[in-house]
């Protein structure tokens, strides 16, 4: 499954690469930030739970939305 969904409050890379550690750490997803269009592009085997996103996201500072 592929999903792709908005990053809010990225300023910088540093601030990408935060949200992107914390998105891989989320068991069976990987993920890669854009920094410009404030996005993530999610994939995993399965159905991706939106509240562990939201979850990890936030614990790492940041809001995501779908």
């Amino acid at each position: 499954m592929k999903q792709t969904i908005k990053i809010e409050g990225m300023s910088c890379a540093h601030c990408a690469r935060r949200v992107e550690k914390a998105l891989c750490a989320i068991p069976g997803v990987s993920a890669v930030v854009h920094l410009e269009s404030a996005t993530a592009e999610l994939s995993s085997d399965g159905e991706i739970d939106f509240s562990a996103i939201e979850r990890a996201v936030a614990d790492a500072g940041y809001k995501a939305a779908r």
